[in-house]
This record gives structure tokens, sequence and C-alpha cells, in this order.
């Protein structure tokens, strides 16, 4: 099965009823505390969310209303300090550092404001990177590489380096290395935050043309332009959700 494939079966057996949500948040709390033990920062405060396969969803709020930490644990980049995260109908918060590394590994593809390319690798090695990391042989990474990198077209770039790509390129090589993986959900952290307006209106008619597939897709950003562009906003205040809405997208005009 293709990668187009496997991002268009997972939305048919959603619409099916066939599977249970993406990511379950359930009374997720985040505290971060002093040395001597007492509370410095309720980051998160009893968070309550459901994302559901085939959803644009875009996370919302001021400068440490906690939508970073949400995205964070989101991503299995960090842990709850209680509560539960059931991805893929598993509880996260209960695996081990290793299980919890190859689980996030197959089920979320992350991107990241920086690109985090190595600038030594060519686009195609530093998109093959996720399945090195899963053992996979040679062939088949390349194979896949191409594949991911023809999704985001740019696939005539084969055997360039990031220092030899524009930076909307770069964040195209750093979404297909994100893609790679076939995850069930990808998640973005201000992923225009570095580009003009004009690249980053392509970066997003990208977002668009993946979600149109069937793609799960989470986005953390300030830009209320993004905001518009998903299917469901979700707003961050002091810890906890303000709002949960969903609305009807507004399209990028392509550059």
């Amino acid at each position: 099965m293709s990668m187009t494939e496997a991002i268009q079966a997972g939305a048919v057996a959603e619409a099916a009823g066939a599977g249970p949500a993406v990511a379950q948040l359930i009374d997720l709390r985040k505290t971060y505390f002093k040395p001597d033990g007492s509370v410095m920062v309720e980051a998160l405060r009893g968070v309550n969310i459901s994302i559901n396969q085939g959803e644009y969803v875009a996370i919302m709020g001021a400068s440490g209303s906690g939508k970073s930490t949400l995205m964070y644990l989101l991503g299995c980049l960090d842990r709850p300090t209680s509560g539960q995260y059931l991805l893929d109908g598993r509880d996260v918060a209960q695996m081990s550092d290793q299980d919890l590394s190859r689980f996030r590994g197959r089920k979320i593809g992350f991107i990241f404001q920086s690109f985090n390319l190595i600038p030594q690798l060519t686009i195609e090695e530093n998109v093959e990177v996720p399945l090195f990391y899963q053992g996979m042989e040679k062939a088949e990474r390349r194979e896949r590489a191409i594949e991911a990198l023809k999704l985001v077209e740019l696939d005539h770039r084969l055997g360039h380096r990031p220092s030899e790509l524009s930076g909307g390129q770069q964040q195209r090589a750093a979404i297909a290395r994100a893609l790679v993986t076939r995850p069930l959900v990808l998640m973005a952290d201000e992923p225009t935050g570095n580009l003009d307006s004009a690249t980053g209106t392509a970066i997003l008619r990208t977002f668009e043309r993946l979600h149109e597939s069937g793609m799960t897709i989470v986005i953390v950003t300030h830009d209320p332009s993004i905001g518009r562009r998903a299917g469901r906003v979700i707003r961050m205040k002091d810890g906890d959700v303000e709002s949960d809405v969903e609305q009807v997208r507004e399209t990028a005009v392509p550059a």
C-alpha cells in the first residue's frame, strides 16, 4: 500500500466508524515544580480533548496559555503529571521511555518551526533518517523517502543538500520526513514561523493537500490567518481549554 493509500484508508475507516479517536486527553495535567517540591507553574489544568481521524485542528492561545505544552504532550515529547493520554487507543503515559519512543516514531510525524535538517545529507537522506532508526532496509528507505518527497512536490530536488534549497523547500523536506513513517497524525509547531508570507502560503497549501487526502493534522499557531484554515480551533487560556469550535475552513490562495 502506498503512502497516499494508507492515509486515505485511515480516513475511510474512521468515516465508517471503524476505530477510536486518534488522540484522547482525559483530565490531563502538567505541573512544573521548584527544587523544593513546591508548585512553580500549572501549565495544564485538567484538559479534556478528543481528536478524530481526518480532522484539521489548530491549537491557539497567548504566550503562556499552555498551547505549546499541550502540543508537546500530544506529540509524546513530554509526559503529563497526571491524567490519561490515549493515542490510537493506548495510554502513552504508562509506557516506558523506550516503548514510548518507538510508539511515537510509528504514530506521530512532528514538524518544528526550525527545519532541523542535517546539512551533510541530501534531502532524500534526511527524509530517510526516521526509517533508519526503525531498522528498515536501505532500498525500502529510499523508495519511501522519494514517495514522501513526491507528496510535497519536492522530488525534482533529489540529490540536493539543505543549503541548496530555499526556506520553503527545506520546510517541505521536513514535512516529507514527518510523513515518511506513514504516521497516524501529523503535528506541526508554528510551521511557517521562519518563512515569508508567500512561502508560508505555499506550505499551508501543502498541509491542505495532505488533509484533503485524509491526513489528520494538528497545528500550534499564534497566527489567526492560519487558524482560519483549520476545521476546528482549540483556544487555550491559563492552562485550560477556553473554547473548542468547529468552523468552515478558509483555503490558502496559491502564491
